[in-house]
This record gives C-alpha cells, structure tokens and sequence, in this order.
C-alpha cells in the first residue's frame, strides 16, 4: 500500500494538494496528514476528489519517524523534519518505507511524500 504524506499551508489551495502528489510520480492508496491538519477542508476536499481514505496522524506519531529531509519551521512545529515524509511512514505501517524525499510545489504551498508498507 503507498500513502501519501501531505504538509501544506493553511492557504494551499486543493491544487496545490494534488499538484504535489503528482510531483512524486505515484498514485497513492490514501492520504496522510498531521491530525491538526486533517480538518483543512483543502485536504479533505482533495481526498473526496481522489476518492482515498485521509489518515489523520497524532502529532505525537510523527517525531519519531526516520525522515531524509529537513525543515527548521516544520521540525520546531511537529518535531520532525519533514511532516510529509513523517505522516506518510507513520500511516503506512511499521516496516514502512519512503519511496523518496519530499517533493515541494515550485510555490512551496504543498509538499508530498510516498511511503510504502503495509498498515498491518
């Protein structure tokens, strides 16, 4: 199963949202974002669009995930270095793996990550 990790601004249109996951190249399973984030009718929108699951992630669940990437703003907010990355390796399960780094919108409202694994 792949997931899609999702970090995004408050102000990320749905576009950009689906703009990002296009940028990894893959077709996700379900979408995956910190549980705040979750409720952003963007994302939700997007997942109703796709017609994926949306997996909300506790924040405590993303700080320990082995991320490739790092973002001073994001790590100081969720205690990791890159939420996308994060989100998707924590949905997918425990031998989860990331398929790449995150990839950013060239307006730098989205960023997506795929992650690998089963949810078992």
């Amino acid at each position: 199963m792949k997931i899609a990790g999702l970090g995004f601004r408050s102000a990320a249109p749905e576009s950009a949202l689906a703009q990002a996951i296009a940028l990894t190249g893959h077709r996700p399973d379900a979408l995956a974002t910190a549980e705040g984030k979750a409720q952003a009718p963007q994302i939700k929108a997007l997942a109703a669009t796709l017609g994926l699951p949306l997996i909300a992630v506790p924040e405590g669940d993303l700080a320990n995930q082995p991320v490739l990437t790092h973002s001073p703003r994001v790590a100081a907010r969720f205690g990791t270095g890159s939420l996308a990355e994060a989100a998707a390796l924590a949905s997918a399960g425990p031998q989860a793996r990331l398929l790449g780094p995150r990839v950013q919108t060239q307006d730098g409202m989205a960023t997506a990550a795929i992650a690998e694994g089963s949810l078992t």
